[in-house]
């Protein structure tokens, strides 16, 4: 969930805002608290304190507002810290019809001649509440945001919560224009912040903790209910053979495209590959490629799968992802939506994520605090259909052995982060089949046996890389192990560029191509570092850390490591950095493409069904308009995806998300009925 805020130039007298005193609210993720806000006011004035530490991590935040006659903010600044540790020193100022302010990209003033918003870009989730009362107030609950585009508010139906005396009246709004999704906020009858809510976390007014699951249940249906609408909108189901005319098929046990031809689909499955002469039949539905390239769908391998991001990933070209740990109740729901067809969104393979109790724990998932309960946990996942178990940060290393083999004896790999207080060379002894991120590998090259990686350890301590030697004893024999016992490796490598690479006011090298076409929010947030690099040497110590870890991959790759294609950062376009990067490891376009459909398809048993354009499989795939085994930025500008047999045009769903499209979308010609 993203947090934001707002201030405004004069709008409508708004005299529902709180009086002297605290506003305390608890956030919750996954049934437990992780963090709390407190917003105090004395007359003018409003203090807020925010801290939130999920799984070690989270924004540390202090705000100083002063507001207007009108309830407005006139100064506010921002100070603190970002979940991954980067400096918060932000401030907004209105001044006599001129606004002007810093934030992480850098500083701007504009001259107002009519009502504008100020978007916080690292504020606590206190000032949606303010922003919702602005908009309220507003005639047609729209207007123009700072520094670019625009807000606005759609209400909802009201409900009561709580119980008894406590028992209030509150509504719930849809704000949008912050990011891709809407963020849903709840606001009592005076208008004051009852609650922030999203499927996964809350933010609730102290006293009502025990409303959170009702709460969270509420966004879903939301964002389902948003979901569903546009599937209505952009999912085309012909009720007729579907042809894909004049394209060629990349193949890849050849790694070549094809011969011009026609791909036909009827129902979910591919019914052949014709002749570009044949003649098609009565009834059927005309897609013209004029000579681009048909991908089958690719598969995003470590995906925490979410509501807005289901149908960017299938826009994308993502049509199977690989969730990697999530709520799990959470995610039976979504997964459902999707196979029902109410919604869009990859086919989901499921990893039982199983995590120790600790003070940093992560919340997701199934949470054990012994042996006997971590195994109670691997026979849960694999009693209900789960491709494999993932181990994490707070797990004890001693259980990794026992859960391990009873994951293999029950039919299940086993993937994981290396536990605190242990390394790699353990964990592949373990039983591993999958390490996941490379970070937790190289840590185990220089990190004490007593440094804690459960906390931003694990992150700050990759500059500690800059002067590892890869040829030392300690590396090469991990290295040896790993490839001895055939243990894959899943180096989510654009998480690493962007943690150890982006700086404030920079575009990241990852978002060059799709920048522009991205909205306002999404924009300025790709402009800030997310590591903390103000220490003399740090940015330069992060940057060769990253070397490092290109070379290590370049290693593994060398000497037969199967390294496996995931972002951790949501898929979508992330996913095609992250295929651009292993180019940067050696691999040629058409072997990344191989790699991100049929590779992973057989990696996940699936291959007799997915992973490649064939007669019987299932119709998956994407439609490109150039060649992407000579370039492959040509997976960014898709015009057309199948999924299941249902055809998608990226250029319908984009502009839902405030996204500009990249392509036009093909001709196609339905016969008349």
């Amino acid at each position: 969930m993203r947090w934001f805020a707002v201030a405004a130039l004069c709008l409508l007298s708004n005299a529902a805002v709180a009086a002297d005193g605290a506003e305390q609210f608890t956030v919750i993720t996954g049934g437990n608290t992780v963090g709390h806000l407190v917003a105090t006011r004395e007359g003018d004035r409003v203090s807020i304190d925010y801290d939130v530490k999920n799984n070690g991590r989270g924004p540390t935040i202090a705000e100083q507002l002063t507001l207007g006659a009108d309830g407005l903010p006139v100064a506010w600044t921002i100070t603190g810290s970002t979940t991954f540790g980067s400096k918060v020193d932000e401030s907004f100022t209105l001044a006599d019809g001129e606004a002007a302010w810093k934030d992480a990209v850098g500083p701007g003033k504009q001259a107002l001649s009519a009502p504008a918003l100020y978007i916080g870009q690292s504020a606590s989730p206190w000032s949606l509440g303010l922003y919702a009362r602005v908009l309220l107030d507003d005639a047609d609950r729209r207007i123009a945001a700072l520094p670019a585009g625009e807000v606005s508010l759609v209400p909802g139906e009201p409900l009561q919560v709580g119980m008894g005396k406590e028992r209030i009246t509150v509504r719930t709004y849809a704000l949008s224009g912050l990011e891709l999704n809407p963020e849903y906020v709840l606001l009592d009858e005076r208008g004051g912040m009852f609650a922030v809510a999203s499927p996964g976390s809350v933010v609730v007014r102290k006293g009502y903790e025990a409303e959170e699951e009702r709460l969270r249940k509420l966004a879903a249906d939301l964002g389902e209910a948003r979901l569903v609408a546009l599937q209505a909108r952009t999912a085309h189901r012909y009720g007729a053979p579907v042809r894909f005319h004049d394209v060629r098929v990349f193949d890849p046990a050849t790694l070549k495209l094809s011969e011009p031809v026609s791909v036909v689909v009827h129902g979910r499955h591919i019914a052949g590959i014709q002749p570009l002469d044949a003649k098609p039949s009565p009834g059927e539905v005309r897609i013209d490629g004029e000579g681009g390239t048909l991908v089958a769908g690719l598969h995003e391998m470590h995906s925490h799968t979410g509501q807005g991001g289901a149908i960017l990933n299938i826009a994308a070209g993502i049509t199977t992802v690989r969730d990697m740990g999530n709520n799990n109740a959470v995610l039976d729901d979504l997964v459902a939506s999707i196979e029902a067809g109410r919604i869009a969104g990859p086919r989901v393979h499921r990893s039982g994520f199983i995590e120790g109790r600790s003070p940093f724990n992560s919340n997701n998932g199934y949470l054990v605090a012994s042996e006997a309960e971590a195994l109670e946990a691997v026979r849960f996942y694999a009693a209900r259909g789960y491709h494999q178990v993932k181990l994490y940060n707070s797990m004890k290393p001693e259980w990794s052995k026992a859960a391990a083999a009873e994951a293999h004896r029950l039919g299940l790999r086993v993937a994981g982060h290396v536990p605190a207080f242990s390394n790699a060379d353990a964990m592949v002894d373990a039983g591993y089949d999958e390490l996941t991120h490379i970070n937790q590998i190289m840590l185990g090259w220089v990190l004490s046996p007593e440094e804690d990686t459960r906390t931003l350890l694990r992150l700050t301590a990759l500059k500690r890389l800059a002067t590892l030697d890869l040829d030392s004893a300690p590396v090469q024999k991990t290295l040896d192990n790993i490839v001895a016992k055939g243990v894959a490796v899943e180096p989510t490598i654009a998480i690493h560029e962007n943690l150890l690479l982006n700086q404030d006011g920079e575009v990241p090298a990852g978002s060059v191509d799709v920048i522009d076409n991205l909205p306002v929010g999404v924009q300025r947030d790709s402009k800030r570092a997310w590591s903390d690099m103000s220490a003399p040497g740090d940015a330069q110590a992060y940057r060769l850390a990253y070397g490092k870890i290109m070379d290590t991959l370049r290693q593994m790759k060398a000497r037969g490591v199967l390294i496996v294609p995931g972002t951790d950062l949501g898929g979508s376009f992330n996913f095609h950095r992250e295929l651009e990067l292993f180019g940067q490891l050696g691999y040629t376009p058409a072997e990344v493409l191989k790699l991100a459909t049929y590779d992973m398809a057989k990696y996940l048993g699936q291959d007799q069904s997915t992973g490649s354009i064939a007669r019987g499989k299932l119709a998956d795939f994407f439609l490109v308009p150039g060649d992407p085994t000579r370039d492959l930025r040509e997976i960014k500008r898709i015009r057309a995806v199948v999924k299941d047999g249902v055809v998608y045009y990226p250029a319908e769903i984009y502009p839902e998300f405030g996204i500009r499209p990249f392509v036009d979308a093909p001709k196609v010609q339905v016969p008349k009925s």
